[in-house]
């Protein structure tokens, strides 16, 4: 007869000892599901609602660039969104504690969170509890989903949409440090030269009423007809062109210097303007960071504890623990048994030889 594989023995041996141990199995297991009930009830773990909110990061830092500049050869569509890099950046910002702790203080969560005001370790108890409940975490699809465990669900649908509103004002907050200092300087560098570009229109126009309005062409053109006039010989015709082409050497090169200088400022007034507008927009104007994809709502039920799920494990692993248990007493039984059963059989032994060793004498 063919004797059955090792695994066949284990799973009957398994079995049997089931079988035969039903009772105690059964009754440690009912105990195991009453005290898994009793003890993930709310007397014992405060029950927590989750709420979830889905954001995507815009693909535009710069208002300016975004709407006026021109130049601007990298420029996305404002109204696409963002993608890896602005993904990690908007979980940086939502982990960061300007957020974390506009959060604690707006909600009072050292209270809420039932922690003594004169514990030791209270702020980082406060933190690892607020680190538990409040999650943010990248998907599958570059969004970023906020996620938040309270025991109230109004507080976790309020805090999870306060979060998302916080990203926005935290963004800008800090975009508005060094734009606001950027727009400072350009503002500073652009009125500074208007007003030298101004001065040389004012030195320029007090040329022009001396009678100097284009330097070369009238040069070129007096030098022409005094020549005339002297072939005529026309004394006052030549007197009075000699007194304008005085006028002209003594102010045509400082004419020709500041139109010069005049053309070359107004240029840069004209790109460092475009700056000065764009920089105005970057300080005093807000855009969204953020496209709001599902926005939290108050949960109905409550997500932790999961009492099915802990009383699944609880008794799994009581049986399994019950199952070892039983299978060593089981087995310290035989062995008992298979001692005594050698001892009997030696005694009987050892009676019979003295029995024969009596009849001999």
């Amino acid at each position: 007869m063919q004797e059955p594989a090792k695994g066949d023995i284990n799973s009957f041996s398994l079995l049997k000892l089931v079988i035969n141990y039903k009772n105690p199995i059964l009754i440690v297991l009912a105990v195991t599901a009453l005290l898994s009930y009793v003890f993930t009830s709310p007397y014992f773990i405060t029950p927590l609602y989750k709420s979830v909110t889905i954001l995507y990061p815009t693909s535009t830092n710069s208002i300016s660039k975004a709407l006026l500049s021109t130049s601007f050869q990298a420029k996305r569509d404002l109204l696409e969104f963002g993608e890896d890099e602005q993904t990690e950046q908007m979980l940086q910002v939502l982990n960061s504690n300007k957020i974390k702790d506009k959060i604690i203080e707006k909600y009072d969560l050292m209270s809420h969170y039932e922690i003594k005001p004169n514990e030791k370790y209270r702020n980082t108890k406060l933190y690892e509890t607020y680190e538990d409940r409040i999650k943010f975490r990248r998907t599958e699809y570059t969004a970023v989903k906020i996620s938040v465990l309270d025991k109230s669900p109004v507080v976790a649908a309020k805090i999870a949409n306060d979060i998302a509103e916080l990203f926005d004002s935290t963004m800008n907050n800090m975009r508005k440090e060094v734009s606001l200092k950027a727009y400072q300087i350009v503002e500073s560098e652009y009125f500074k030269l208007r007003s030298e570009v101004s001065q040389m229109e004012d030195s320029l126009n007090k040329l022009r009423r001396l009678g100097i309005h284009d330097y070369e062409s009238q040069a070129e053109m007096m030098n022409q007809q005094l020549a005339i006039e002297l072939a005529r010989d026309n004394k006052a015709g030549i007197k009075a062109l000699e007194a304008r082409l005085k006028i002209l050497a003594d102010y045509g090169g400082d004419y020709v210097s500041i139109r010069d200088n005049l053309e070359h400022e107004r240029k840069q007034l004209s790109q460092i303007k475009a700056k000065y507008e764009e920089a105005k927009v970057d300080a005093t104007q807000n855009l969204p960071h953020k496209f709001v994809v599902t926005s939290a709502y108050e949960a109905e039920r409550k997500s932790y504890p999961i009492r099915w799920l802990i009383m699944s494990i609880a008794l799994a692993s009581t049986f399994v623990l019950m199952l070892l248990v039983l299978s060593v007493i089981d087995k310290s039984t035989v062995r008992l048994t298979q001692k005594k059963s050698l001892n009997g059989m030696t005694t009987g032994t050892n009676l019979q030889k003295a029995s024969r060793q009596y009849k001999k004498a």
